[in-house]
C-alpha cells in the first residue's frame, strides 16, 4: 500500500475545516432557528469547500464535496435524496474546475468565480431535468439571484485575496 504523508500542519488545518463542516451542517437548522434568518442562503456546503480548497488540499475538498450533501441527508433528510445527489455533483464540479482553471488563469478570482459559476450552471441544468422528470419538487430557484452573485464574488474574493498574501 502506498503510505502518503501529509504536512502536520496540512492535517490540522483538515481536521478543523472538516469538524467545522459538520458542526455548521448539523446546527444549520439550530441557527436558522436562533439567528430568524436562512443560513442555506449563504451555501454553507459550499462555504467550507472552498475554505477546504484554499486552507487544506484537493483530497480533503473531494471528500468534503461527496460527504457533505450525504451527511446533511443521513442526519436531517434535507436535501431529499434527488437533491443531495446534485448538491454534490455540484461541489464536486466545482472543486474539480477551480484546481483546473486555477491552474490555467493565473488569477484565482476568475478561477473560482467561473468554477462556481459553472457547477451552478450544471447544477441548474441538471436541477431543470430532475424537475421535469418529477423527481423532485417543482421550482428552479430557491435562493434569489442576486444573493448567489453576491456569495459567488465574496467567496472569490477570498480566493483572490488567500493567494495574493500567500505569493508575498
Amino acid at each position: 500500500m502506498n503510505n502518503i504523508s501529509l504536512p502536520r500542519p496540512l492535517i490540522i488545518r483538515s481536521i478543523i475545516i472538516n469538524s467545522a463542516a459538520i458542526l455548521l451542517i448539523y446546527f444549520t437548522p439550530a441557527l436558522s432557528h436562533v439567528l430568524n434568518f436562512p443560513v442555506y442562503l449563504i451555501e454553507p456546503m459550499r462555504l467550507v469547500l472552498i475554505l477546504a480548497m484554499l486552507h487544506s488540499d484537493k483530497r480533503n475538498a473531494y471528500l468534503l464535496a461527496l460527504t457533505l450533501p450525504l451527511f446533511s441527508f443521513a442526519v436531517s433528510a434535507h436535501p431529499v435524496f434527488y437533491k443531495m445527489l446534485l448538491i454534490t455533483i455540484e461541489l464536486t464540479l466545482n472543486v474539480w474546475l477551480f484546481f483546473l482553471l486555477s491552474s490555467k488563469i493565473k488569477n484565482n478570482f476568475i478561477a473560482m468565480a467561473s468554477a462556481i459559476v459553472l457547477s451552478k450552471t450544471a447544477y441548474y441544468i441538471l436541477k431543470a431535468v430532475f424537475v421535469s422528470l418529477t423527481l423532485i419538487g417543482p421550482g428552479l430557484f430557491a435562493t434569489p439571484i442576486w444573493i448567489q452573485i453576491i456569495t459567488t464574488l465574496i467567496f472569490s474574493g477570498y480566493a483572490f485575496f488567500v493567494f495574493q498574501k500567500r505569493s508575498k
